[in-house]
């Protein structure tokens, strides 16, 4: 009697243990398999907020199949008290394990409200973007010029928000003058720049920061983002240029900035104004003659006058020979790339061809023909 009563506990343990390993494999490969979510979801955690909370929150929005099963799996992976406050995309179809990772991994948000300065070389922009979870893409709710009288309350409910994201997004050919200039009309920054940072130093790009970080710490992130480019590019140049020194390449990169905007073309202006300088013919480019006009401070915002053409300024390479004595703007790195190799061309002219791009010629017989083709097209414009 007594062996059939052991023999039946030892199978009830068996079947009992059986039953147990089954319960933990179904519920491991719950937390780790794919989840239930159809569309990606912006998942806000409120600060002081816990596990229990969020599994509440994915469950309702259907990210998670079961909240017990989320909490233990965290618990057991030790990261229940890693949960950090935020905003945070989850994908499509994440599983619990990776949910877990997202909402403890740190870092800043990955999706809600973004503020996006915009410093152009025409105006400034503060944008709020707002992330679209489904596609993954933001889109703008606001915008408006940082030294408007009138700052939107959208933006003002933004800035109390300790999760929100902002970035400076600084355009190719704008000026070391406009940037700092740009940069002391947002309130999200801290600092006095003291001293104004070569032209040409400053590398175009789209920066992260954080409300209170320093101008000054930016601008240096800036400069060493631009040496790194320079130097780079500098140690791949072609043989055999006109150009000496890296300062002499951005020099020229500012110009080739500055003359186009389509970016088939850098590599031809680039050739244009190597051969020029080859051929030592002066460069004849308005926008460094603009530059001695205004000192990189703003747009000159009309046409350039005949005495202008005529004036002798270090920067009036209509009179002046080779380079001017410094860049005209910040370039970029496809056009500091192009001024060290330029495209292989025997051009020696460009003109706008009322396409937003422009007409090159060889000799100065097809330029003048292509001047004049402009000349028509600027008389329509003025007469509709």
């Amino acid at each position: 009697m007594w062996r059939s009563i052991a023999s039946n506990a030892l199978t009830l343990g068996i079947v009992a243990g059986i039953g147990l390993a089954g319960v933990l494999g179904w519920a491991h490969s719950q937390y780790r398999g794919p989840g239930p979510l159809a569309e990606a979801i912006c998942l806000r955690v409120e600060s002081g907020s816990n596990f229990s909370r969020v599994s509440d929150t994915l469950e309702a929005e259907g990210a998670i199949s079961n909240g017990l099963i989320f909490r233990v799996g965290a618990d057991y992976e030790d990261k229940t008290q890693a949960l950090k406050a935020g905003s945070f995309l989850v994908p499509e179809g994440a599983s619990m394990e990776e949910i877990v990772d997202i909402v403890t991994r740190g870092g800043q948000s990955t999706c809600g409200t973004e503020v996006v300065y915009r410093i152009g070389v025409v105006s400034n922009q503060i944008q709020l973007r707002e992330l679209d979870p489904a596609t993954n893409a933001y889109q703008m709710t606001t915008a408006f010029d940082p030294k408007a009288e009138e700052i939107p309350e959208a933006y003002s409910e933004a800035r109390s928000d300790g999760d929100v994201r902002y970035r400076i997004a600084m355009a190719e050919g704008v000026t070391s003058w406009q940037v700092v200039d740009a940069l002391n009309a947002v309130d999200f920054l801290e600092g006095e720049v003291a001293e104004l940072p070569p032209e040409g130093m400053l590398a175009p790009d789209s920066y992260e920061v954080r409300p209170g970080t320093d101008r000054n710490v930016l601008i240096a992130r800036m400069q060493e983002k631009q040496a790194e480019i320079l130097a780079e590019a500098w140690a791949n140049r072609a043989t055999g240029l006109p150009i000496e020194t890296p300062e002499e390449a951005l020099i020229l990169a500012s110009i080739i900035e500055k003359e186009t905007g389509v970016p088939e073309e850098r590599g031809q202006v680039a050739s244009v104004f190597t051969n020029r300088l080859r051929q030592g013919m002066r460069l004849q480019t308005d926008p460094t003659v603009i530059y001695g006009i205004t000192n990189g401070q703003g747009t000159l915002g009309r046409g350039l006058r005949q005495s202008e053409l005529r004036r002798a300024t270090p920067y009036n390479t209509y009179v002046i020979e080779g380079l001017p004595p410094t860049p005209i703007a910040n370039p970029g790195r496809a056009s500091i790339e192009a001024a060290v190799n330029p495209e292989e061309t025997d051009l020696l002219f460009f003109v706008a061809d009322g396409t937003g791009g422009h007409a090159f010629a060889r000799t100065l017989e097809e330029h003048n023909r292509n001047v004049a083709e402009w000349r028509k097209i600027e008389a329509e414009r003025a007469n509709q």
